[in-house]
């Protein structure tokens, strides 16, 4: 517990935009900003629980502010917290892609949202303890690592059959049009009235 109360402690510590929003809040009202943060998971969480729009919120929650802070780090001169978004969109691309093929069965589980917006924080929580960065570097890595040569002849063979298939239907389709227009002309040359003779001129 006394290390949960510690992590929570560094997380408040940090300069970000929930951190200065619970610092003003704790200025103008005199609530601790720790009482505050937990009364706003708690508020948060039975939201997620009972109230509607869960899904949206929880994906309000895992996208608007780490596209905030990508667009923060990509403006930094510093490039680690580059790496640091990027990582967690490379998780949170690979989640949401499992999500996709699961969602229809797990959403009605009664936790789920509450679940899927406790991942997405952990994922994006700063610290040696980001979620993002654990999985990446146990999971994810190792499997690029693994497998990323395979991967790499697959989809460099189906950009190659995909440009041949785009180079043939415009080759056809360009034929197509060619041939077309080869058979409009004779005959609008052989429907269209003479043109009328030019006038003899008079000798004077």
């Amino acid at each position: 517990m006394d290390g949960l109360r510690q992590r929570l402690e560094r997380l408040l510590e940090q300069r970000n935009v929930v951190t200065e929003a619970l610092g003003a809040l704790e200025a103008r009202t005199g609530v601790d900003k720790r009482y505050l943060a937990t009364g706003a998971a708690t508020l948060l969480g039975l939201y997620l629980l009972f109230g509607y729009g869960a899904s949206l919120l929880c994906n309000l929650i895992g996208f608007v502010y780490p596209a905030y802070a990508s667009v923060k780090a990509i403006e930094s001169p510093n490039k680690d917290d580059d790496t640091v978004w990027l990582t967690y969109w490379v998780v949170y691309g690979l989640f949401g892609l499992a999500e996709f093929f699961s969602d229809l069965l797990l959403s009605w589980f009664p936790f789920y949202y509450v679940g899927k917006c406790g991942f997405l924080l952990f994922c994006m929580a700063p610290g040696p303890w980001n979620g993002a960065h654990l999985l990446y570097h146990r999971v994810i890595r190792p499997l690029f690592l693994k497998h990323h040569e395979a991967v790499d002849s697959i989809v460099s063979d189906l950009s190659r059959r995909a440009l041949d298939a785009a180079a043939g239907v415009t080759r056809d389709v360009l034929q197509t049009l060619a041939r077309s227009r080869a058979l409009v002309t004779p005959a609008a040359a052989a429907g269209s009235p003479p043109l009328p003779a030019e006038p003899t001129p008079r000798p004077p």
